[in-house]
């Protein structure tokens, strides 16, 4: 039986998963992710729910705390030179990989590499750098041709593409767009591959030669210290079962709270609701595919930008008051340290009018636009459902094809013509860790690289993002991400749709739970 319709039938009965003789410990930690996983490689994929699997296997040389700073982690230390172009890292000992192979210097500098040819800061950090080497077993040394103002902030890049430590075996033989055969990696829990059902169920188990570090896990730092033998990272697209599966108890965390629901689940002294902070928030946008007709001309972009009305799509979550910011204009999400009203006066909200006038000025003959709609997603769909009526609204001729997002994203990634299974927009949403950064904002940090889906390349970023990678000091910095702003408005690399709080929740009888924005497993125990 598939684990929807034993859930769906479980909850319909008032009934328990888990059998009453079962030890509380023993029973396996159940998490119900926003979308199905099916692939397992984090530098591939541009997927969250990879990324959150990629956090259960792999670790990461630096890492984020809850105060955003970022903290040691794979790393006993660094240290940098005087001018800030030779930097040596050195590990801490007794690191492992689940084969039991030694984490060396070696495996470190092949991932490095991989997540360079693939990420928008790693690309820019690799294009920096002279010489990236192992130069002792444990020792690997990094030295920039040219200075680059955030090397540690670019290791501790807490979203995708995350740069995750990975055997050099795979991680040196197998290109950045292609899957690593094996998931072997040093993080807290090991993949139960022979359990797995793609798209369904994901089952992990506590990885016995993972050591964590001696300090108390704080975000994503500190240490990952597993309480709970075995989790499984489930899927269920129906929302209503969702909310059914977390009030019986027969599921423990929700990534995402159905948003109808949460009245009700605040009520309900079993649950939890989580509160993160601001780089937790999320903005939706529409991502345009500058590869093809009619998004290849600026004038179609700003239409798009024009028509879509922040307030109204916002509205359309049904969020309580106070989870939402209709008025925030900011790409980096209002709330995080780049955050300002930079070229405000380009995106100032629903013109219809203004949107017409740019389809004809663009030439726009009412030709076919590919609309992909990422129906079982509980926080995309509802958004892409209301800018869909308003592209409607505004004279695009909209071919809308629903699907579930796993296949989406696969399309996505593409570069077909739209008669061979192409698109032209895909309506997503991305979290303040991927978007608060200048360099790896979808809207700026990707300008020109080719290596993202909608293949966008605005000239004058290029020396703006040149001077912002190579600047250390704060203030000038905030002034580049302002001018790296306009002209993403400007240009509509990514017209915004509206930032919002989705929060997580889990049961009550959950201790330990890291409030961090996605779903962190260890540190998580139970009262009973």
């Amino acid at each position: 039986m598939r684990i929807g319709s034993c859930l769906l039938g479980l909850a319909a009965a008032g009934l328990l998963a888990f059998g009453a003789a079962a030890q509380p410990q023993d029973r396996p930690l159940r998490v119900v992710v926003n979308v199905g996983l099916q692939n397992l490689d984090p530098i591939s994929s541009p997927s969250f729910v990879t990324r959150n699997f990629a956090y259960l296997v792999y670790d990461t040389l630096v890492a984020m705390d809850s105060k955003g700073e970022v903290r040691p982690q794979m790393l006993q230390g660094w240290q940098a030179s005087e001018d800030r172009l030779t930097w040596t890292f050195t590990l801490r000992p007794g690191l492992e990989f689940s084969d039991g192979a030694p984490v060396t210097a070696e495996d470190a500098v092949a991932s490095l590499r991989r997540w360079g040819q693939r990420d928008a800061i790693g690309r820019r950090l690799m294009a920096a750098t002279r010489a990236l080497t192992a130069t002792a077993p444990n020792v690997f040394v990094l030295e920039l041709a040219q200075p680059f103002g955030g090397v540690i902030d670019a290791l501790g890049k807490p979203s995708v593409h995350v740069p995750f430590i990975m055997p050099a075996r795979l991680a040196g033989t197998t290109g950045p767009t292609a899957q690593v055969p094996e998931v072997v990696g040093s993080g807290p829990f090991l993949f139960n591959r022979s359990e797995w059902i793609p798209g369904e169920r994901t089952p992990v188990r506590r990885n016995p030669r993972y050591r964590p570090r001696a300090e108390p896990a704080d975000g994503l730092a500190g240490g990952k210290v597993v309480k709970l033998e075995r989790a499984e990272l489930v899927t269920l697209p129906d929302i209503a079962l969702r909310a059914a599966a977390i009030t019986q108890g027969e599921v423990d965390y929700l990534e995402y709270a159905p948003i109808d629901y949460l009245p009700r689940f605040r009520r309900d002294r079993n649950l939890v609701i989580a509160n993160p902070g601001g780089i937790a928030h999320i903005v939706g946008g529409v991502s345009l595919n500058h590869h093809l007709p009619p998004f290849d001309n600026v004038l179609m972009r700003r239409a798009v930008q024009a028509a879509i009305d922040r307030a109204e799509v916002v509205a359309g979550h049904g969020l309580p008051e106070g989870m939402t910011d209709a008025a925030c204009v900011s790409i980096y999400l209002c709330g995080t340290r780049y955050a300002s009203n930079a070229g405000a006066e380009l995106v100032p909200g629903r013109n219809l009018e203004r949107a017409r006038a740019l389809l004809r000025e663009a030439g726009y003959n009412n030709e076919r636009i590919v609309l992909l709609q990422p129906a079982d997603s509980a926080l995309i769909n509802p958004m892409a459902l209301v800018v869909i009526d308003q592209l409607k609204r505004a004279g695009f001729n909209l071919d809308v094809q629903a699907s579930d997002w796993s296949s989406i994203a696969q399309r996505w990634v593409g570069r077909e013509p739209i008669d061979r299974g192409g698109w032209n927009i895909v309506p997503v949403i991305y979290t303040g860790f991927d978007m608060a950064d200048p360099l790896s904002n979808v809207a700026v940090g990707y300008n020109c690289t080719n290596n993202q889906p909608w293949g966008y390349c605005v000239e004058a970023m290029k020396p703006v993002l040149e001077r912002f990678a190579a600047e250390s000091d704060p203030q000038k910095r905030r002034e580049l991400a302002a001018e790296l702003q306009r002209l993403s408005h400007d240009h509509a690399t990514f017209p915004l749709s509206g930032q919002f709080q989705a929060p997580a929740v889990w049961r009550a009888e959950l201790r330990g739970v890291i409030d961090f924005g996605f779903p962190v497993l260890w540190n998580i125990g139970r009262s009973r």
